[in-house]
């Protein structure tokens, strides 16, 4: 076995993690191969936007993903994990229109052809970034395989879908109230609008009837759109209101007149119980002007400038409008009062403009009936969501859809496949780009000029990048997907749009499991914002810990269900975790031979039988934890082994036997028990931090350079049955022994490296004494203690020691050989003294029935505290005076 004995020192991420995702890629060990023989495990990618960096977002959920598809492909698992960006339609399309305006351009001074083709060089320049960027982390990715929203294959599954749709009358267009950003220039989907608490104005407005019998009054924010009303509603019940349906009012600032409804929709609790109804900027106003078949009036333009209809008021912006008709209702003597209020108000999410409801003709989605299937493949066992509580936020949303706003006033995106003719109206949609007219064959036909929502191409993502709609190996061997990794944030978004779609296309869910990743927060519990400055760049952490560190930090720090709280001093925890690995492997290196030595079952130890039962048990959690998608219990878990089990104990423990002290046969027995505990291991950790357990394995012979074998291609650990030996109670007995030793040497503040000559365990215990008398050379080794003894409980205890209880036995150290005794004594006694000060001024405070009452709880519960923490400070001090004083 070819082992390399040189390991560097230290470890440095920086050349090793370039030349091993160098040498994957060469080989091919990500690729997968449509193959019935073996079981498939896929997943498809969350695509980021071809405009994007990778942030920690990006990060923890492609770790999370990569975790589980190398752990699959060591399982046995065929495994596709399949890549790709989406093309991002607003993103994108602002990204260059900015670089245009920055020379004084527009798109429109391009043209629509000439603007997309500067897209598409935008995107053969930049589009490659965000994936250099994966690959940096060690993504596993079948890079072959990589799709693009955009590309070839799927705009012709996206055109097939969208003409499927509209012959199954499930796509229709029509005038509809939809979210604008007059920035953009583009509808928006209420997905697209972020909404934050602005402060505003209720402005109280008299409406006076015609007839000249009094007037109604209406609270209103928008008084620009008062010349755009064309009813008043009022509740059908309110006893109020009732006598006054049918009358007609006056609108301010305008010469109309407009009748008083009843409607369903009013509140009657809210504002004056009289409602306004502008049906061409209000959603809700819009539906009550369908019920009512009430005139839509239109005063404001899709630039956010009042138009020809607002009378005086033209050419004004809204902000600028809303002031001018407030002053003008108020010279008039309409305006009753204003009143301060906040209320929520829409943004782009794009731009952050302000959302304007716009009445305009879009092409939709029928989406209920889509929903419908969707609901059922989750109440049918389909489809399961981790953790479970986010089936009642799929559930709520897909039983309550809205029909889906496809259109986009863009030029950068999957342009709608409808051509109208000029001459007979009639709309034609088709795969193919038609030359005629299907209705009167006429040849003046144009193209719809909008492109569609950039949702509806990724919503198509699990199928169309295996090549639908041509029926492909690919699709029947890897679809359903087996997993979909994603954030709480596009479960409408996307998640709910591909079951729809998947099942409507495929007539099968698009995957079976759906986990939802916590959000990555500071270390203060803030959302990660540039404006904040609390950013942390994954970039900026894999330059300076490395990606297994920041991989391992991210994993690790991951609990189902809450947020994961990240700062670069937790990402360094992992980088040392990473040395202490490395330092680990260059102890065993130096202590193994050349080649793999047995275990002899007559040779072991209880360490050597512990090590490989907890080895054992390891691979048996492991795989449970990312059979159960929980990945921070894995990651925790490990690291708590490795630092913990083999690096503070089996490897101290075992250097007696490993340095040949305790004769030939134990050595090898030793060195095979340490093997075997390495070559379990690195695999487990693997899909965590691939790159630092690829280059041990080939250290330690297993990979390159031996066999040309990769750690990839190894099985995954099973655990093995001539391993497991109950000996947990024996080790946790030694391990107690040793840490009371040790904290009795720090209580007596003895340098940790100073060695004392006695020791002595009292115990009548049979059991326990055995065990204690087979470890004494490991016990003495750890806690630098040249001779312990074995006593019976009857013995006396050793004079002027320190003492301490393990189980039914009592620990002493005699200190008199390296101590003064009676200077020792006198120190702790003015420890005592000073706790006992503490304390007592505690404790006076808690008898002070006011503050009890007062104080706040915390406070109270860490006076509380601070008194049992004392307390029990005291006891442990005056015990080893007792002592002591013998």
């Amino acid at each position: 076995m070819n082992r390399n004995r040189e390991l560097p020192k230290g470890y440095s991420p920086d050349a090793m993690e370039e030349k091993w995702y160098a040498a994957w890629m060469q080989r091919g060990l990500f690729d997968a191969e449509v193959d019935p023989s073996r079981p498939a495990f896929s997943i498809v990618i969350p695509p980021p936007n071809v405009t994007g960096s990778l942030h920690m977002g990006h990060a923890f959920n492609n770790t999370f993903q990569d975790i589980l598809c190398r752990a699959r492909r060591m399982q046995g698992f065929n495994v596709l994990w399949l890549p790709g960006t989406d093309h991002a339609g607003i993103a994108t399309q602002n990204v260059v229109e900015k670089s245009l305006t920055a020379k004084g351009l527009s798109r429109h001074d391009l043209g629509r052809e000439a603007f997309v083709e500067k897209v598409w060089e935008w995107k053969k320049i930049y589009g490659d970034r965000i994936i250099a960027q994966m690959k940096r982390l060690g993504n596993s990715c079948d890079w072959r395989r990589e799709r693009f929203t955009f590309d070839e294959g799927l705009s012709r599954a996206v055109r097939s879908v969208f003409v499927r749709l509209y012959k199954k009358d499930l796509i229709y267009r029509g005038k509809y109230i939809i979210n604008w950003c007059s920035r953009c220039h583009t509808a928006l989907s209420d997905l697209e609008v972020e909404y934050d608490e602005k402060p505003g104005n209720f402005y109280y407005v008299r409406y006076p009837f015609v007839d000249g019998s009094g007037e109604i009054v209406v609270a209103t924010t928008r008084p620009e759109t008062i010349i755009g009303d064309v009813a008043i509603a009022v509740h059908p019940r309110s006893e109020q209101y009732r006598g006054l349906i049918g009358k007609r009012v006056r609108v301010p600032l305008t010469d109309r007149d407009i009748p008083v409804i009843e409607d369903n929709m009013v509140d009657p609790e809210f504002g004056t119980g009289c409602v306004k109804i502008t049906p061409a900027h209000d959603p809700n106003d819009f539906l009550v002007g369908l019920r009512h078949d009430l005139p839509q009036l239109q005063v404001i333009d899709s630039e956010g400038i009042m138009n020809e209809n607002a009378g005086k008021y033209r050419g004004m912006t809204i902000e600028e409008a809303r002031g001018a008709a407030a002053g003008d209702l108020e010279a008039q003597g309409l305006l009753i009062r204003t009143e301060a209020i906040s209320h929520s108000v829409g943004h782009c999410q794009r731009c952050s403009t302000t959302v304007e409801p716009y009445l305009s003709e879009q092409w939709f989605v029928r989406a209920r009936p889509l929903a419908e299937r969707g609901v059922q493949a989750v109440k049918d066992g389909r489809i399961a969501w981790i953790p479970e509580q986010w089936e009642k936020t799929y559930f709520q949303w897909m039983e309550n859809i809205r029909d889906w706003c496809i259109s986009r006033q863009l030029w950068w995106g999957h342009r709608i496949p409808a051509w109208t003719c000029s001459d007979c109206g009639h709309v034609t949609v088709a795969e193919t780009d038609p030359t005629a007219c299907e209705g009167c064959g006429g040849t003046h036909i144009a193209q719809d000029e909008d492109v569609l929502d950039t949702w509806f191409s990724s919503a198509l993502w699990p199928f169309s990048t295996m090549g639908w709609p041509d029926e492909t190996p690919e699709l029947k061997y890897f679809y359903p997907t087996s997993l979909m990794v994603t954030g709480f944030d596009i479960i409408f978004f996307w998640v709910a749009r591909m079951i729809m779609m998947g099942l409507e296309f495929m007539d099968e869910v698009p995957f079976k499991d759906v986990y939802i990743h916590s959000l990555i927060r500071d270390e203060h519990g803030q959302k990660m914002s540039k404006s904040k400055g609390n950013v942390i760049d994954p970039l900026d952490m894999i330059d300076k810990y490395g990606a297994d560190a920041l991989r391992m930090a991210l994993a690790a720090l991951s609990t189902q269900g809450r947020d994961i709280l990240l700062s670069s001093g937790k990402i360094e925890t992992y980088r040392l975790f990473m040395n202490k690995l490395w330092n680990a492997a260059r102890f065993a290196l130096m202590n193994l031979d050349d080649d793999r030595q047995a275990i002899d079952p007559d040779q072991l130890r209880l360490q050597d039988r512990w090590i490989l039962a907890r080895t054992q048990e390891m691979a048996e959690r492991i795989t449970r934890m990312i059979d159960e998608y929980d990945i921070g219990s894995a990651a925790r878990a490990l690291y708590d082994f490795v630092w913990g089990d083999v690096c503070d104990w089996y490897l101290e423990m075992s250097k007696p036997a490993l340095k040949g002290d305790e004769g030939e046969a134990r050595r090898r027995t030793a060195q095979g028990v340490l093997e075997e505990v390495f070559h379990t291991t690195l695999p487990l950790l693997h899909p965590f931090i691939p790159f630092v357990t690829e280059e041990l394995w080939g250290a330690f012979g297993y990979g390159y350079g031996c066999d040309e074998s990769s750690i990839m291609r190894t099985a995954w650990p099973r655990p093995r049955e001539e391993f497991r030996f109950d000996v947990a109670e024996a080790m946790r007995t030694v391990q107690e022994t040793v840490r009371v030793l040790r904290n009795l040497r720090a209580e007596a503040r003895v340098a940790p490296q100073q060695w004392m000559n006695h020791a002595a365990v009292r115990v009548d215990d049979d059991r326990m004494k055995r065990t204690l008398q087979d470890a004494l050379p490991q016990i003495s080794g750890l806690c630098r203690v040249r001779e312990i003894a074995i006593l019976p409980m009857s013995a006396p205890r050793p004079a002027a020691s320190l003492s301490s209880v393990v189980g039914a036995a009592e620990v002493s150290l005699p200190i008199g050989d390296v101590l003064d005794v009676a200077a020792e004594i006198a120190r702790l006694g003015q420890e005592v003294a000073a706790i006992e000060k503490t304390v007592a001024s505690s404790q006076a405070r808690l008898d002070k029935p006011d503050f009890v009452a007062r104080a706040p709880q915390e406070v109270v519960e860490k006076e509380r505290a601070r008194v049992a923490e004392g307390e029990a400070q005291i006891a442990r001090l005056k015990e080893n005076l007792e002592s002591l004083s013998r």
